[in-house]
C-alpha cells in the first residue's frame, strides 16, 4: 500500500535543497569572501533556461545592492544566497564589491565619511 503523495513544489529546507542542487556553502574562491554588507552588481543579463532566483539576483543587481537587501528581496538565508550567488561569479555574470573601500593600506574608511553617518544617525 502506498501513502499519500506530497505535492511536487518544494517548501523550507526542501525547496533549499533544490535551489542549491544540494550545496550548502559557496565552497572557496571569491565567494567565500562575500559578507551582508558585500554590494553584488549585475554584469550580465539573464539568458533563457536560467534558474528562476539567478534571473531575479540579476534583475534586482541592475544597480548596486547589499547581499542583505537582496536575501529579504527574495525571502532566502544568507548561506543559501551565497551559493547562489557563487554560481553567478564563478560564471561571470556578477560583480561582488566590498561597501566601502579602505581609503588606503591598513587604513579603515574614511573618517569623515563615518563623522556624517554618525551626525545623520543622531539627527533620526
Amino acid at each position: 500500500m502506498s501513502g499519500p503523495s506530497r505535492p511536487l513544489n518544494p517548501s523550507g529546507l526542501e525547496r533549499y535543497y533544490v535551489l542549491t542542487g544540494g550545496r550548502s556553502g559557496p565552497g572557496g574562491g571569491s565567494a567565500s569572501t562575500l559578507d551582508v554588507a558585500t554590494l553584488i552588481i549585475s554584469r550580465a543579463a539573464a539568458v533563457p533556461g536560467m534558474q528562476h532566483e539567478h534571473e531575479e539576483i540579476l534583475r534586482r543587481c541592475r544597480d548596486p545592492l547589499s547581499v542583505a537587501e537582496l536575501g529579504a528581496h527574495l525571502g532566502l538565508p544568507f548561506n543559501i544566497l551565497a551559493v547562489l550567488l557563487a554560481d553567478l561569479l564563478d560564471a561571470g555574470r556578477i560583480e561582488a564589491r566590498d561597501p566601502i573601500p579602505a581609503s588606503g593600506a591598513g587604513r579603515g574608511p574614511d573618517l569623515a565619511l563615518l563623522e556624517e553617518v554618525l551626525s545623520g544617525l543622531e539627527r533620526l
